[in-house]
């Protein structure tokens, strides 16, 4: 199964990034993109990345297209595959790049035809800036993209589609949506929400430490900072989709905090201590596995 025509519906960083990989890496001949903001379209056209660009009518491009990737906020999945499954030809793949994948399937459930294969996928890769400008072809090189099929999905077009993610440099694997929405919810929603409460208490305390917050931020605060300057509405739709697991991980975060803070009270150093070297050896684990670097400021240039 080829994949000749590309569409990309939604061009932030991610769609933008993924137009741009799939044209450097040959693994499509022709990409479209379509998108709802006039200025982004305006952006794409300058950029020059797609083969054409559509503004609010993406299924003029779907009748054409062999792969269509929705990258458009996790609220609006369901509307936008109404629009456009009607028009797709047989045999087309469905696919989207949304972090929360229980929600997106129950969304898209009902419109989806015998004759073309839907499969969910999560690449898990990004930066904190948005937009068609930010996107970089280079994004997904070494990034996990999780694919997470409905039952029933065609072999083919999942292999199909696990050779697209590969042959933009990325790594694939295969995970059940349920099991996907918890381990995701564990290692990039909760801690986004936490980064997001942190920088809101600081700019709260920013009167209390006349205003110093930000003239002595280290770089752990730095980092926080950068989490959270991420796109809200992407994540005000993450966190309401995929909640139940979000609730469940942010009660046991609850629960730990709370023992550590007992710890901190009643002085309790060997707590504290073997907490930490659990931690820490998390972190080595990270580093070992490729998933980050272990040069000073966590490989990071800033």
């Amino acid at each position: 199964m080829s994949i000749d025509t590309l569409l990309i519906i939604g061009c932030g960083l991610i769609g933008s990034s993924i137009a741009r990989a799939a044209k450097a890496h040959g693994q499509a001949k022709t990409v479209y993109v379509a998108d709802q903001s006039a200025s982004a379209c305006a952006s794409i056209e300058r950029l020059g990345f797609a083969d054409g660009v559509s503004e609010n009518a993406p299924e003029f491009y779907a009748s054409k297209a062999d792969l269509i990737i929705l990258c458009v906020p996790p609220g609006r999945m369901g509307e936008v595959a109404e629009q456009i499954i009607p028009v797709m030809k047989t045999g087309t793949i469905l696919s989207d790049v949304g972090s929360v994948k229980g929600d997106v399937i129950r969304q898209i459930a009902p419109y989806l035809r015998d004759d073309i294969h839907f499969i969910p996928a999560h690449p898990i890769a990004g930066t904190e800036y948005s937009g068609p400008e930010a996107g970089f072809a280079e994004l997904f090189q070494d990034r996990w993209c999780v694919l997470t099929p409905v039952e029933g999905s065609d072999e083919k077009a999942v292999d199909a589609l696990k050779a697209f993610w590969t042959g933009i440099g990325s790594d694939v694997a295969i995970m059940d949506p349920k099991r996907h929405d918890i381990v995701l919810a564990t290692t990039s929603h909760v801690p986004h929400l936490i980064a997001y409460t942190l920088v809101g208490t600081a700019v709260d305390m920013e009167t209390v430490t006349n205003n110093e917050v930000v003239k002595f931020s280290a770089g752990g605060f730095r980092d926080f900072t950068r989490i959270a300057a991420s796109d809200p509405v992407m994540w005000r739709d993450v966190f309401l989709s995929n909640r139940e697991a979000t609730l469940e991980v942010v009660d046991r975060f609850i629960e730990d905090l709370s023992a550590l803070k007992r710890a901190i009270r009643w002085e309790d150093g060997d707590a504290l201590l073997e907490h930490f070297a659990k931690t820490r050896d998390i972190r080595k684990k990270i580093v070992d596995a490729g998933q980050d670097s272990a040069a000073p400021n966590f490989g990071r240039d800033d």
